[in-house]
């Protein structure tokens, strides 16, 4: 894929000074440490590696990665490498994607306690799809499946919910078969609904009275008991949105949406517009309306603001898997779940080889590494490099 014209690291370069000094009274060390590193990230200030082609001796440096996982340009390698280990553990089975949102009303929250609020809306689905399957009214089996946490709406906006991947069917209690679920259809979306709401109004309720809530700012009233319970009333009356989509079309159309979601961050470079050093314009889908391609136009510090929106705790795990997935016996409950579907046991996928980061411009070749760089001297060799251009 070609470089996109204008990436998210051309913003904050160019427009995170300002934005730093304005957005002092709300802005976390987390947040500049993601700026900052989007800044660097593949520039001499983090060093790089001298390459040579080792067929026709073309030479170039390249510059290192943040590895910040917040950062567009980092996510491709650690995306496919990830990918390959799960490849492993397909079952020839349909997949089915179910989604869980939580409440608007709470996005205020959440974004106060993304650490409590956040384990909680990936606990509380997973527990959902586990307990309705495991009742026999309705699939009677235990379900085994990956959890991906998602922040933001096409807008960039709050939007936390979550994108389950599940097989359709699971292993019986005993161990001894495996239970599919109908072609089209998991769990009851309506039972999914209830019991994903009751189980967060009751985690909100735990987490409020062990004092792991906090209340800052606008949502200071809600520091009391009865007032917080008030909130949660009206809240827990009204519908919560779960749905499924359709199953998947096989393994490759699902190893390519897990290639899309996994280690997706909020906008991608190519979602990118234009930027006139004031004003970004980016490409994003209407849901509400027919998922219609719209353009939006915001301020660089807007923009920012709700980029930063999506910064996630330290060591928070975004990607879980649950039921018989979950642990250290997640290669044996696959191993058990093949044989019950009378299929062999295929041999353990081989870690994926490099992938091929840059070519040589002249013949294609794969360039070789032949010297590490410090950030130093890859300035130095960035002065060389423009001095002798200057001169030709």
């Amino acid at each position: 894929m070609n470089r996109p014209p204008i990436e998210v690291a051309d913003i904050v370069r160019a427009c995170s000074a300002g934005f730093l000094e304005r957005s002092r009274r709300w802005l976390h060390w987390s947040h500049v440490k993601v700026l900052h590193a989007i800044a660097r990230c593949r520039t001499a200030a983090l060093g790089g590696h001298r390459d040579r082609c080792p067929n026709c001796g073309h030479e170039a440096i390249s510059y290192n990665s943040c590895r910040n996982r917040h950062c567009p340009k980092c996510q491709t390698a650690a995306r496919d490498r990830w990918v390959a280990q799960r490849q492993a553990e397909l079952l020839p089975v349909g997949y089915f994607h179910v989604v869980f949102t939580l409440p608007h009303e709470l996005s205020a929250l959440a974004l106060q306690n993304k650490k409590e609020i956040y384990g909680l809306l990936l606990r509380a689905s997973a527990e959902t799809l586990l307990e309705v399957a495991a009742n026999p009214q309705h699939l009677g089996a235990t379900l085994g499946f990956l959890s991906i946490l998602h922040t933001w709406g096409q807008n960039l906006l709050h939007h936390p919910h979550v994108h389950c991947v599940v097989p359709g069917g699971g292993i019986s209690p005993d161990q001894t078969r495996w239970i599919s679920s109908r072609p089209n259809f998991l769990l009851p979306i309506p039972v999914l609904k209830i019991v994903f709401r009751a189980k967060i109004r009751d985690g909100l309720k735990r987490l409020f009275r062990a004092g792991k809530l906090v209340f800052a700012g606008q949502l200071a009233s809600l520091a009391s008991q009865k007032t917080f319970f008030a909130f949660l009333d009206p809240l827990c009356r009204k519908e919560w949105v779960v749905y499924a989509k359709a199953p998947f079309r096989g393994p490759d159309h699902l190893l390519q949406y897990l290639a899309r979601y996994t280690h997706r961050v909020a906008i991608s470079n190519h979602r990118l517009l234009a930027f006139d050093g004031e004003w970004v314009t980016f490409r994003w889908k209407d849901y509400a309306h027919g998922n219609k391609k719209r353009k939006m136009t915001l301020s660089a510090d807007e923009f920012l603001r709700r980029f930063l929106l999506h910064t996630l705790p330290r060591g928070f795990v975004r990607i879980r898997f649950f039921g018989f997935l979950a642990g250290r016996r997640r290669s044996q409950m696959v191993q058990l779940a093949r044989r019950l579907l009378q299929t062999n046991t295929p041999e353990p996928t081989p870690a994926p080889p490099p992938s091929v980061s840059f070519r040589c411009p002249s013949c294609a070749t794969p360039m070789a590494v032949v010297e590490r760089l410090s950030a130093k001297a890859c300035r130095k060799a960035a002065i060389h490099q423009n001095a002798f251009n200057d001169s030709s």
